[in-house]
């Protein structure tokens, strides 16, 4: 229904002097699509209500509303250019107007509807230069409708397309994207329940919380209206740093059927987690959080283990804000099993003695597209100690890349074995007891690939270029003195 009108709005953003990549496109795109969402639910809650006899109280002022200032209709039900603002006046409107109104919101409380619309425009501004190719964008957006269930269900996915393609469009946009079929394995394993609180501490477009609804929400006809309240108010938080996937996660939330997202703009490491009370822990977590961002002392002092790698701040904080008995997935970079720096090391260490390292799913090359690294999935338990650690590794027949991405299908096999963690050609066992347990050094060495090779840190390599160096020089001492 709406792929090609997506299409159109993306072509009109291109040739607009204010948008000039792909994270503009689907920025722009978002708070357009966002309104008339808004407008469209406004609708269908108005209606229920005068059903159920009772009366429904608009978020929005009646000039603020989608149908008086973007799209005004006419006796006929057609766009009235009559009353519909066009060119510069359409954009002062917007500019001057319809976003300081909507900032005004974020005064509300923080888990309302209200509250997100605030907290989404004052982040935002329009950047759609020309006010006539606003109003060719506005009429394309009319022309699409939210109300049934199939309706959001395309626009959703089709959302999920554009944040892939943003995260494919260079810059920073990688970070905000998680392959779908990643995240979807991921929750499976995990297994959420209604009732348990989930957190994603670096949230980025919401691809952990969506999953995790739609995986809750698979079978709707079982779900009360107590649970749904439930899942729509008290099952979903995160946290985001940067802005624009900020927003993007709250409205991506907000277009998969959750009205009042829990996401927090702010930065998960600038907390101490000796502050971290029960009170503030989640049952579940599922999380990928950014790597190779070098963290400053300032930061680092919130956390017992100093290390510049955010990635291994974020596991911390992730195992202190984990009930125990909790259920958690990270992505991490593979090298965290194997680094000999300190606080790699004592970092495994806490992780094998504080929680129950069930799982380990070592992903291959090309599976974050434009991602220089190998990345490994760790699945926990917390509150004992592990004792066996089930390593599985995904070995494909195809290079993975933009144009071959990885599939369900793919992890198929993964999570038919790692029920109960069965060996195979790419699944094996290692008892914690026969590691190093000076490093805890938990490589990913398949013992069913002999012949397989397996590549050493950069870090361990250059000290063993160091310590050859010494020796070399020690020899052309001796061979000086006899020279």
């Amino acid at each position: 229904m709406f792929e090609q009108s997506f299409k159109n709005i993306d072509n009109i953003l291109h040739t607009d002097s204010g948008c000039g990549t792909e994270l503009d496109y689907i920025e722009q795109t978002s708070w357009i699509l966002f309104l008339k969402y808004l407008d469209d639910l406004e609708d269908t809650k108005k209606t229920e209500a005068e059903l159920a006899g009772k009366k429904y109280d608009q978020i929005l002022s009646k000039q603020y509303r989608w149908d008086s200032w973007a799209c005004p209709k006419d006796s006929a039900g057609k766009l009235d250019y009559n009353k519909a603002d066009d060119g510069d006046d359409l954009k002062d409107f917007v500019n001057l107007k319809l976003f300081p109104y909507l900032k005004k919101f974020r005064s509300e409380e923080p888990n309302t509807i209200e509250y997100k619309i605030g907290e989404i425009f004052h982040e935002l501004k329009n950047k759609i230069s020309s006010g006539y190719k606003l109003r060719e964008i506005l009429n394309i957006v009319d022309g699409m409708h939210f109300r049934l269930s199939k309706e959001k269900h395309e626009l959703s996915a089709l959302y999920e397309d554009k944040i892939k393609n943003m995260g494919n469009s260079g810059r920073n946009g990688g970070e905000y994207y998680t392959p779908r079929p990643l995240i979807k394995t991921i929750v499976k394993v995990v297994n959420p329940k209604i009732g348990d609180k989930i957190y994603d501490g670096a949230c980025g477009s919401a691809g952990f919380l969506v999953e995790s609804f739609a995986y809750l929400t698979e079978n709707k006809s079982k779900i009360s209206s107590s649970q749904m309240k439930k899942l729509q108010t008290n099952t979903f938080y995160g946290k985001e740093v940067k802005s624009l996937a900020y927003i993007i996660g709250i409205m991506n939330m907000i277009l998969h059927d959750i009205e009042a997202p829990n996401i927090r703009h702010m930065s998960t490491l600038s907390e101490n987690i000796n502050d971290i009370q029960e009170k503030h822990r989640y049952n579940i977590i599922l999380a990928n959080p950014p790597f190779g961002a070098k963290m400053g002392r300032e930061i680092q002092q919130n956390f017992p283990i100093k290390t510049g790698e955010s990635a291994f701040l974020f596991l911390q904080h992730f195992i202190k804000i984990l009930k125990a008995g909790g259920q958690a997935g990270i992505v991490i970079k593979n090298t965290f099993l194997s680094n000999t720096d300190n606080a790699s090391i004592s970092l495994r260490k806490i992780l094998l003695e504080s929680c129950n390292l069930h799982t380990v799913l070592d992903l291959p090359g090309g599976t974050f597209t434009g991602a220089g690294v190998k990345t490994v999935v760790l699945f926990f338990e917390k509150g004992k100690a592990t004792k066996k650690v089930w390593f599985y590794q995904l070995n494909l027949d195809r290079n993975l890349g933009k144009t071959n991405a990885l599939n369900e299908k793919d992890l198929a096999e993964f999570v038919a074995l790692q029920k109960k963690k069965k060996d195979s050609e790419n699944s094996w066992s290692i008892n914690v007891a026969d590691i190093d347990q000076a490093t805890f050094d938990l490589s990913v060495k398949n013992p069913n690939k002999n012949n397989e090779v397996v590549l050493r840190e950069p870090k361990e390599i250059l000290a063993e270029i160091r310590k050859l160096d010494k020796e070399s020089d020690k020899v052309l001492e001796k061979v000086g003195t006899l020279i």
